[in-house]
């Protein structure tokens, strides 16, 4: 299977999903997909800063795809998630997780090759990067695991990801997104529906949050508590302590997949120690639109502010 990684090949000469290189037919398809910005009411003209401090629009974002595994398999994925994102969240809650697994990890995954090839045009090299071990296999992992949207790979009973769709009150929410590309951690909003995805955890993150997921089920968030339940999830995928790792199989046309044990020969917990006062400076950056300040949040050191009527906050250290 393809994997950029063990080259730190970005140079848009070859399919950024299956590796295929310029000698096949590539096409040009948007990082954002222009269904996505007609939904949004977006223009395709608002900028994204990167990390190399350089300055794109959206509709200049672009990743290199081969045209055939373009028509076959990402087109009609896009125009599922078009379809259930035009419907809301009666229809975006419905859909499989592995669907929602692959296009946000393609989503995600967009951005990393961009500011990939970014930051190797800027060094000129990729002998210039500093990237860790640990993000350099997280990274090449994840490019494996998206790439079952046209390879027949199998998780044997485990999912990588931890998926929560929430709804929203208010049905005509502005689109937005953010991201952490070094958790691989992934929340957007939109309409009457928010999503919060870890996308390389075993499925611990929803476990870690079970407690405030089950106060929510079948309730509205409204726009405050989105941006707390988001804060939750980018703060407890930082404490993730694990780097997880795979038995891979592969077997005639089909690849299986399965997790070795998080705990291995560690005796510590999978998280690290919440701290609720480092969970605020988290919560203050999520609900800069409101202009809380971190004094408001954490002025009870042991109750920081919630806007849940039973927070369920993890307990802290």
């Amino acid at each position: 299977m393809y994997n950029p990684f063990l080259t730190f090949d970005f140079s848009y000469n070859k399919c950024f999903l299956s590796g295929k290189d310029a000698k096949t037919l590539l096409t040009r398809v948007p990082l954002i997909p222009k269904w996505l910005l007609k939904q949004a009411e977006l223009s395709g003209e608002e900028q994204i800063k990167l990390l190399d401090e350089s300055v794109r629009s959206y509709s200049s974002l672009e990743l290199p795809v081969d045209t055939a595994l373009n028509s076959e398999f990402l087109i009609p994925l896009e125009e599922k998630m078009e379809n259930a994102f035009s419907e809301g969240y009666s229809v975006v809650s419905k859909l499989a997780e592995e669907d929602l697994f692959i296009w946000i990890g393609k989503f995600l995954y967009g951005f990393i090759y961009a500011e990939m090839h970014a930051a190797i045009r800027a060094e000129g090299t990729a002998a210039g990067l500093n990237m860790s071990q640990s993000l350099i296999k997280r990274f090449g992992t994840h490019q494996f695991f998206i790439q079952k949207l046209y390879s027949d790979l199998v998780f044997e009973n485990f999912k990588p990801w931890s998926i929560t769709v929430v709804e929203l009150a208010d049905k005509n929410t502005p689109f937005s997104f953010r991201d952490e590309i070094n958790t691989l951690t992934f929340s957007m909003k939109m309409k009457d529906f928010g999503i919060v995805a870890c996308l390389q955890d075993n499925g611990t993150n929803n476990i870690f949050h079970q407690d405030i997921l089950k106060e929510i089920e079948g309730k509205a968030l409204s726009a405050e508590q989105f941006e707390e339940l988001s804060a939750r999830y980018y703060y407890s995928a930082y404490l993730f302590n694990r780097l997880p790792d795979y038995t891979i199989v592969p077997l005639k046309e089909t690849t299986f997949i399965e997790p070795m044990p998080l705990r291995g020969a560690f005796n510590k917990p999978l998280f690290d120690v919440w701290q609720h006062k480092v969970y605020g400076q988290v919560l203050e950056n999520f609900l800069k639109p409101w202009g809380f300040t971190l004094f408001e949040i954490i002025k009870n050191p042991e109750k920081p502010m919630s806007f849940f009527e039973k927070p369920c906050l993890p307990t802290a250290g």
